[in-house]
């Protein structure tokens, strides 16, 4: 049987009917080409299709509606197991498969089904998404939100694109289906964004209910500057902040408690709520009859709120300055501190709780390693390989005996004999008025970090500092990125911004030797 179809031109051509006419009135001739990344366009760029149901006595059905459906159809098929076969579409629904796509999908969600996660491509991922976000395949919301939270988990690392969709999806979900959880765990998976006012209703729930469920992660967004900056945050400090910043906020939401008898929560989560609309799985295959094209969210704005911003950040700078203390780490962050009597509080019981975590690795049982014997092994070991791999190792020696005694190039040589006589250095009668910091941060200043700083106190700072990068064979930015990070551990200040030095310490650098 054969079924007739019009071209855009208005040419009349015969197509196989597979019983499936809907297959062959999802082909949309105006799409591009297929392109090798898959991006989701907006609604609004996609032509709203419509087509006629057979179950539905030949009404007329958008995209969206039609996907539903087939999805309800193919909800309990099971597949066989199937080779891959690539699969990239702008707009992915069953319709725009092959026989030999569906197959795959098919098998594919299977497995998926089943907690297993095979290679495929980002089309297919997106499919299975749409099914579950439109209520196909769960009898339970939470069974959905799982399946969706899995399916981002295990693909996210090979198509990282799902970021941007995957967390909005879930929070929209979560908000549908009034789920009872934390929106702090869709933030954590991806360490990323989430919309102000979504992070602001999550904060407001976990001050008026747990504050102990806080993470670092979630406070990041109430501090005033950027913690990722520091060099403590990144050499293991993060860790450790992730640990004890809750505990500490459970501690001073105690401490106002009893001092003023209102907690953070009750001062800073008072003002009026503000309500707004959200739209509903933006980018998504979705029908808005099934839950409604937007969800009411009422929340208190409290990252607009200057006092709980400054509050929470006069409380992460004295913990982290404490956790700084406690592990050897040089270097203090600088700026306003909490009152004397809740900083003492807050540094009583960090060492408190750190002298607990030492005492409790004390007593567990070390694992002691004799080097003489490792070393013995080592030897052994090596013999072994040898011996059986000799003729090969004779070849790689030959080949690799000119290059033993190579010399350095010389611009190499001319760099490293000149690099010991740059240092930063001030004038005599200015360098005894400097703060001890500055000098600190002057001896951690390596030769190009410093004439990086010459640079940009010159005439030309762009072509100058172009010109110390490429001496020292690497990139502007990541120069004064090294900068930032000596100047944070230091002086506990940014030193450079939008590639120039902050204009409140350009007077620091007015009798600078050169």
């Amino acid at each position: 049987m054969f079924v007739l179809g019009i071209m855009e031109d208005g040419e009349t051509v015969s197509m196989k009917d597979h019983s499936r006419q809907l297959e062959f009135m999802e082909i949309d001739l105006t799409e591009e080409p297929e392109a090798s990344a898959v991006p989701v366009p907006e609604r609004s760029t996609i032509p709203h299709r419509q087509f006629h149901s057979s179950q539905t006595g030949g009404s007329i059905l958008s995209s969206e509606k039609r996907f539903v459906e087939e999805a309800r159809q193919l909800e309990e098929a099971e597949g066989e197991p199937a080779p891959f076969v690539p699969f990239m579409s702008y707009w992915p629904t069953y319709g725009v498969m092959n026989e030999s796509q569906r197959e795959w999908y098919l098998y594919w969600r299977s497995e998926v089904r089943q907690r297993r996660f095979p290679d495929t491509d980002l089309s297919y991922v997106f499919v299975h998404t749409y099914e579950l976000i439109n209520g196909v395949g769960w009898r339970d919301p939470q069974a959905g939100f799982d399946q969706l939270k899995q399916l981002w988990i295990h693909y996210r690392v090979r198509n990282p694109q799902l970021d941007m969709y995957m967390q909005e999806w879930l929070v929209d979900y979560t908000l549908v289906h009034q789920l009872d959880m934390p929106l702090s765990e869709i933030l954590d998976i991806s360490s990323g964004y989430l919309p102000a006012e979504i992070q602001d209703m999550e904060m407001q729930r976990i001050l008026q209910n747990r504050i102990s469920d806080v993470s670092l992660n979630l406070l990041r967004r109430y501090y005033d500057y950027d913690i990722t900056l520091s060099k403590f945050y990144r050499d293991g400090g993060q860790e450790v902040l992730e640990e004890f910043i809750p505990k500490v906020m459970v501690l001073v939401d105690s401490y106002l408690l009893r001092t003023r008898q209102e907690g953070i929560a009750n001062q800073f989560i008072q003002g009026k709520p503000r309500t707004t609309e959200r739209v509903l799985f933006r980018k998504a295959v979705y029908d808005d009859t099934l839950y409604g094209k937007t969800v009411p969210l009422s929340y208190v704005p409290v990252g607009e709120n200057s006092d709980f911003v400054q509050l929470v950040t006069r409380i992460f700078r004295c913990t982290e300055n404490k956790c700084r203390e406690l592990l050897g780490f040089r270097g203090r962050l600088r700026g306003k501190t909490l009152e004397p009597e809740l900083a003492g509080l807050i540094e009583r019981y960090l060492d408190k709780v750190y002298a607990a975590k030492q005492a409790e690795a004390a007593e567990k049982p070390m694992i002691r390693i004799d080097p003489e014997k490792l070393t013995s092994l080592q030897q052994e070991s090596e013999y072994v390989r040898q011996a059986l791999t000799i003729e090969e190792d004779v070849d790689q020696a030959k080949e690799a005996a000119p290059f033993e005694h190579q010399a350095l190039p010389e611009p190499a040589k001319v760099i490293a004999t000149s690099a010991t006589s740059v240092r930063l250095q001030w004038e005599e009668e200015s360098a005894g008025d400097l703060d001890e910091d500055w000098l600190h941060l002057a001896d951690q200043l390596a030769p190009q970090h410093v004439l990086a700083i010459y640079a940009l106190l010159g005439e030309k700072p762009d072509t100058e500092l172009n010109r110390v990068a490429e001496q020292y064979g690497t990139m502007p930015a990541l120069l004064l990125d090294e900068i930032n990070d000596l100047a944070m551990e230091t002086i506990g200040d940014l030193l450079i911004e939008s590639d120039r030095i902050v204009s409140e310490y350009m007077n620091v650098f007015e009798h600078v030797k050169r």
